[in-house]
């Protein structure tokens, strides 16, 4: 038996999660809040060098903005195709080969080159990351249950503003002691140094389609146990890990994965989380350059402002996931605890963007711009935990794959639409750039508030598989 491997739960009452499994599980997820950190630190080293990256090459702000959007040309096809394979090759050797990548495809850009080599090194580093975000929480969730996977999804998230609040000082420090290419060069080794930490150590969990050995996680006993007190505890928490661990907890297994994406969950979690990500490509690429060129900040007075950004994001997210779960454990249903509570931060962050037009400048505008960006980053925890709680366990890779490829476009269109909203109008392209961001927000704050409700969906698509297939028809032809 394997390190993941499942034990039936015969007696799920009075079953407890072992010591070594929770060490584990937490370790796991150490690591891939580490793996995040470096993804997003890839992302934002060109942010944090504009200026210099422009100057030594010669690019205009429309020319700047096309080269970062290049990242995101294969980035979201990747994610989606990496998503539905990791549905059948184990997400630890799709991880690994990640990172691998990364550091790969970063060598040319450190070697030197100019813009063709920029191109072409952003465009296999973002068809190496697409499938980040998605294969991690997928293997984070992995290892927990329903109710207890908004804390470790919420910390993915959380290693995207530790990823950037690293980075932001750090790289700052090494692109002008060293150059930006020196810069490239640290994220590209810090890649591989995970990589040689996650053979050891990583892996899936428990509530996975397949266990380590590649045969599917046992089913759970019938029968569960009644009772009160500490004993009713362990009931539910084993009925509970049994119902994640059969892949029970939202449609059937073998839904087909059109029929996922057709449901208002997976549309609002998505149109939510389109904005959340307009969000996150604003300020890896031109929120420096804003603090700098449209507000008159110095490059470290811009650093720390992006840091305070990406630090009240972090603390959002925590917050959330901490609301989220104290909620779902009173019994509130996911409508209310995860599309309830994102989609109202996503709109306060949406009136604080749609008021920076009007507001004056100086610290009034940084307090909208902090509040605006840091509320929407909640968005990326709930999407991935409500897609998550709808999705079977052998269809939840492909499930999230698919939405963060569609999510992902806006990095592909906010960096060139800044661009040239910029280079059209100057600094007042900064601001009309915010009131689309704002717009995006409302739209995204709407669709969590009024489409999310992944128990609702999860009944329909068990009505409609119940009338459509009887039991002993459920084959893996149905996957499309």
């Amino acid at each position: 038996m394997t390190d993941t491997d499942v034990v039936p739960l015969a007696a799920a009452g009075r079953a407890k999660t072992p010591p070594d499994q929770r060490r584990r599980a937490w370790t796991v997820t150490a690591l891939l809040v580490v793996f995040m950190m470096v993804n997003f630190a890839d992302k934002s080293v060109l942010g944090l060098a504009a200026d210099p990256v422009r100057k030594d090459l010669g690019l205009s702000a429309s020319a700047f903005g096309l080269a970062n959007s290049a990242f995101f040309l294969l980035f979201s096809v990747c994610g989606a195709a990496v998503g539905l394979l990791a549905d059948r090759v184990r997400p630890k050797w799709l991880l690994l080969t990640m990172a691998v990548l990364w550091s790969l495809s970063q060598v040319p850009l450190v070697l030197g080159g100019g813009l063709a080599v920029l191109v072409t090194s952003r465009v296999l580093l973002g068809a190496a990351e697409g499938p980040a975000f998605p294969v991690a929480q997928q293997t984070t969730l992995s290892w927990f249950p329903d109710r207890r996977r908004n804390l470790p999804g919420a910390l993915i998230v959380l290693g995207i503003t530790l990823g950037v609040l690293v980075a932001a000082p750090v790289l700052t420090w090494v692109i002008h002691q060293h150059g930006w290419r020196t810069a490239v060069a640290v994220v590209a080794i810090a890649g591989a140094v995970w990589a040689l930490l996650w053979i050891p150590f990583g892996g899936e969990g428990p509530y996975a389609a397949a266990s380590d050995s590649g045969t599917p996680a046992p089913a759970p006993a019938e029968g569960p146990a009644t009772g009160a007190g500490p004993d009713a505890e362990r009931t539910a928490e084993g009925a509970e890990a049994a119902e994640s661990a059969a892949g029970t907890g939202g449609a059937p297994r073998g839904t087909p994965y059109r029929r996922i994406i057709a449901t208002r969950t997976w549309i609002g979690a998505t149109a939510a989380y389109f904005g959340t990500y307009w969000v996150i490509a604003f300020c890896l690429v031109w929120l420096p350059s804003f603090f700098h060129d449209g507000l008159g900040y110095s490059s470290a007075a811009s650093a720390r402002l992006l840091m305070l950004v990406w630090g009240l994001s972090g603390v959002v997210v925590l917050g959330q996931a901490g609301l989220t779960g104290w909620l779902l454990r009173r019994g509130t249903t996911s409508r209310r605890a995860r599309g309830g509570v994102g989609g109202v931060l996503m709109l306060v962050g949406a009136a604080a963007c749609l008021a920076l037009p009007v507001a004056p400048a100086g610290a009034a505008t940084v307090a909208l711009l902090v509040a605006g960006f840091g509320c929407a980053g909640a968005m990326s925890s709930v999407a991935a935990t409500t897609v998550a709680e709808l999705a079977p366990a052998d269809r939840r890779g492909g499930a999230l794959g698919i939405m963060n490829a569609v999510v992902t476009t806006a990095g592909l269109i906010a960096p060139t639409l800044v661009g040239h909203l910029v280079d059209t109008h100057g600094t007042a392209g900064y601001r009309q750039a915010l009131l689309i961001t704002g717009v995006l927000l409302v739209l995204g704050g709407t669709a969590a508030v009024t489409l999310i409700d992944p128990a609702r969906d999860a009944r329909l698509l068990s009505a409609r598989r119940a009338v459509r297939l009887p039991p002993d028809h459920d084959t893996p032809l149905q996957a499309v």
